[in-house]
């Protein structure tokens, strides 16, 4: 198996820029209703397998940042450890998606033993650096088959190249949303101290902003922030421009806007209705509720801003700034996180950030050339992969993270309270959640035999795990947990293609050449759109229209329909 397959058709996941936006999708797998799924059946543990749990070291590299990592001291590492033998010698990109390390590993030969190279899988698999996993699975992975289960023929590279080189661990099987952690956010305590407003448009939210700073101009004693947004590198999508079609109806394609009927793809700033978001920004920035360095600021900036409870609101995904409100948790003033809501550009609009794109097989860890004991990787991934892993790597120890009360697994309430209170560190000891990149799992709302919840976001526990605050405010707003906000997804009709960003391309073509152009043309006109007068703001617009024409967009929009087309045809069995 560890032989190398010669490429003749190498594939491009989209890679860099657009699938970067995925991030940012509230939906990316699995279902979005709120049913409980039926028990699964038991699956193996180490010891009935017979798993070797000599010592052995796997290189691995993520293209994700993990500021948590312990090197595996942490108290779930050790467990694994000892259950397999296993240690991970990690190394995890810092910034921009691990883009330019994945680069030098491909066309240097210097692989790691085990990577997630999340869009960059491609320049592996042109390397021909990964192994394909087929045969591995068949023969000593009776875990991942049977999580996988039906959606084993989404695995496969592409149409013309049906190997499979990663194991999908980015989406879980059988996910159920039971909570949101996108839209726009607001602090706590800014609602409160406003009487919990109605937050439903762009200029209830402005009013909001403006309200709350005109009132206080200071917080401890430093100025207020009304809004501010992470322009850097690829976070730039994330909390500018994917909040564009969000914000206007639709749902996250990428870079791309499709059409449910006809499949078109054209590029979602096409939309008139999107430039009258970038126009809404262009005036949050002239009347002075958008931070004059949004767009010089570092991630690392932005962050301790955040931490510094002082900006009032946030347009992101909870993960971008977790670890700032989780400061802000830790030096007790959990007042100062953040609410979230679906705003939109005007009443009549639906956010479709929960509409169902059914199993996204996506991005995942595979076993490269370079592992000398690909058969000992792949044991190890389906060891994670089995119903002792799972709860192992989500809940963490019995005894130590969790009890069995009643038949069922129970968060004791000191150790539910340092995870609230003190997530960076909980996750750091303890190692709940730290692994959930090396193996596939059952998502949320998935019972396992003992009628148990495989992970630890249900609806019980999600709102145990809210603070005061967050209760107050979600009870302001006749909520439980701040999905019930948001429309459902049964409003929706479900995407036949899942989401246009998972669409695999001839890697070295003239389309990738062209989807760079266009990116450089994005990420230097949105900015200069935003912060430019309001009287100039249609010329700018409009001129970054006529350049991606300009560049191809026209020519490139045309291939992805087609491929979005042959997306549908082949997950429909044509």
């Amino acid at each position: 198996m560890k032989g190398r397959t010669p490429k003749t058709f190498a594939m491009l996941l989209l890679a860099s820029a657009l699938l970067v936006s995925a991030c940012g999708n509230n939906n990316s797998a699995g279902t979005n209703s709120g049913d409980t799924k039926e028990p699964a059946k038991s699956t193996n543990t180490a010891t009935e397998t017979g798993l070797d749990t000599s010592p052995i070291t796997f290189s691995f590299f993520g293209a994700d940042a993990s500021p948590n990592w312990n090197k595996m001291q942490d108290e779930v590492g050790k467990a694994i450890t000892e259950k397999t033998g296993v240690t991970i010698n990690a190394e995890y990109a810092v910034q921009g998606g691990g883009q330019d390390k994945i680069s030098l590993m491909a066309a240097s030969g210097d692989y790691p033993d085990l990577i997630f190279a999340k869009g960059d899988i491609s320049k592996m698999v042109d390397a021909e650096a990964m192994i394909d996993l087929t045969d591995l699975i068949e023969e000593h992975a009776p875990n991942l088959k049977k999580i996988y289960g039906d959606y084993m023929d989404r695995l496969p590279y592409s149409s013309k190249d049906k190997s499979i080189y990663v194991l999908p661990s980015n989406a879980q099987v059988g996910h159920t949303y039971f909570d949101a952690g996108g839209g726009f956010q607001i602090q706590h305590e800014v609602l409160k101290e406003l009487g919990y407003p109605e937050v439903k448009t762009l200029q209830d939210y402005e009013d909001v902003l403006r309200a709350y700073v005109d009132k206080y101009p200071t917080i401890d004693g430093q100025p207020t922030i009304p809004l501010t947004l992470d322009a850097d590198d690829w976070r730039i999508m994330i909390t500018v421009t994917n909040p564009a079609f969000l914000s206007t109806g639709a749902s996250d394609d990428g870079e791309y806007y499709i059409d449910i009927d006809t499949f078109e793809a054209k590029l979602h700033y096409k939309r008139p209705e999107e430039k009258e978001y970038f126009r809404w920004l262009n005036h949050m920035y002239n009347v002075g509720l958008l931070d004059k360095n949004t767009f010089v600021q570092k991630s690392d900036e932005y962050k301790a801003k955040i931490a510094s409870g002082r900006v009032v609101g946030l347009i992101d995904q909870d993960w971008g700034y977790a670890d700032a409100e989780n400061a802000l948790k830790a030096a007790g003033k959990p007042e100062r996180g953040y609410a979230h809501f679906p705003v939109t550009l005007s009443p009549d609009i639906v956010d479709h950030s929960f509409q169902d794109t059914g199993y996204m097989a996506g991005w995942g860890i595979g076993i490269t050339t370079a592992n000398e004991d690909p058969i000992r990787a792949i044991k190890f991934l389906d060891y994670l992969a089995s119903d002792e892993g799972q709860v192992l790597r989500n809940w963490g120890i019995e005894g130590t993270h969790y009890v069995i009360e009643d038949g069922k697994r129970v968060i004791p309430a000191d150790v539910l309270d340092k995870k609230v209170n003190d997530n960076s560190n909980f996750i750091k000891t303890t190692g709940i959640d730290l692994y959930s990149t090396f193996s596939p799992r059952y998502g949320d709302g998935v019972l396992d035999p003992t009628g148990s919840y495989y992970t630890t976001n249900f609806p019980e526990q999600i709102v145990a795990m809210y603070t005061e605050a967050e209760k107050e405010s979600l009870a302001a707003y006749n909520a439980t947990t701040w999905k019930d906000l948001w429309p459902s997804s049964d409003e929706m009709p479900v995407k036949p293609w899942g989401a246009a960003w998972d669409i695999a391309v001839e890697e070295g073509s003239q389309y990738t050449v062209t989807v760079q152009k266009t990116q450089d043309i994005i990420r230097k006109r949105i900015p200069e759109a935003i912060l430019t007068t309001p009287e100039k703001f249609d010329a700018v617009y409009d001129g970054m229209l006529v350049e991606l024409d300009k560049a191809g967009a026209e020519k490139m929009e045309a291939e992805y329909t087609e491929l979005v087309k042959a997306r549908v045809d082949l997950w429909s069995g044509k």
